[in-house]
């Protein structure tokens, strides 16, 4: 039985573990080669020095030949997770949502580990803002957090805690206030926002649009960010307003789409790697 198809058949209910949906399909399903994967793609990001900490990152969410090499930035510049609680946050791509999904369940897997749910730090968030509901349907066959989760587990350095968030239909300032509130005392806390660019343009379309988004995105300017094609478009605009809250700076890591990392320029999906830095 494959992943997925284990993932179909998983019991319900907040005390289970979330299984993987993609695995053998975004990346692979093998623990050994997983891990390789994930440490090429590390090893290969060249990151120059930043001005300060990170708290944030951006990250995308393709299959990993396809995304796996500009991801490897944002990871290879996010403090290794151990100790700390990550906030995980992305699109729902498949089940509609009013608002913002919090999982329903106590860890998610991967091939390589299960990494615990942070709970307590979920139903505050659900119990602080009508715009965040537990919802464990939506997460059950969503990509977009599962593929960011071994590059979290390779670089950890010990146990961490992920509080994983679907955004469907939600005004941004909302979900910023509730979620700026929830890390404002903890200086530790980590966030991890899920999200490729433009989708299926040609490829100097892409770079047109995604070079434009990026732009507006690192100078902090909502207005022109809000006109982007990202798919996680809602969770990158929270994050903005969070960083300005806090006085986070963006810095752009890398930018290709995948007609330079799989080959077909014809219709191709953006990928961009951002940090914000405490300073």
């Amino acid at each position: 039985m494959t992943w997925s198809q284990q993932a179909k058949h998983a019991p319900t209910g907040e005390s289970e573990v979330r299984r993987p949906a993609v695995a053998g399909q975004f990346y692979p399903a093998q623990p050994q080669r997983l891990r390789s994967q994930v440490e090429e793609c590390l090893h290969a990001a060249a990151i120059e020095p930043l001005p300060g900490p990170v708290r944030a990152v951006i990250a995308p969410h393709a299959g990993y030949i396809y995304s796996g090499p500009i991801a490897g930035h944002s990871f290879r510049a996010l403090p290794p997770p151990g100790g700390r609680i990550v906030y995980l946050m992305g699109p729902a791509h498949y089940v509609p949502v009013s608002g913002i999904a919090a999982g329903e369940f106590r860890a998610m897997a991967t091939p390589l580990t299960n990494t615990p749910v942070a709970v307590e730090e979920a139903h505050h968030l659900v119990a602080a803002s009508r715009c965040v509901h537990l919802d464990e349907g939506a997460h059950t066959p969503e990509h977009c957090l599962e593929v960011e989760l071994p590059f979290l587990q390779v670089t950890a350095g010990g146990p961490f805690r992920i509080v994983p968030l679907l955004f469907g239909r939600v005004d941004p300032v909302q979900a910023a206030a509730v979620l700026g509130d929830a890390i404002a005392g903890d200086e530790s806390a980590l966030l991890v926002i899920s999200s490729d660019l433009s989708h299926y343009h040609s490829y100097e379309t892409a770079r047109r649009l995604d070079t434009a988004f990026l732009d507006a995105v690192v100078q902090g300017d909502l207005v022109a960010a809000g006109r982007g094609e990202a798919c996680g478009l809602l969770a990158i605009l929270t994050l903005m307003l969070v960083a300005a809250r806090f006085g986070w700076r963006a810095h752009l890591l890398d930018y290709r789409n995948s007609g330079d990392t799989a080959g077909d320029r014809s219709r191709v999906v953006g990928y961009g790697a951002v940090a914000y830095t405490a300073s």
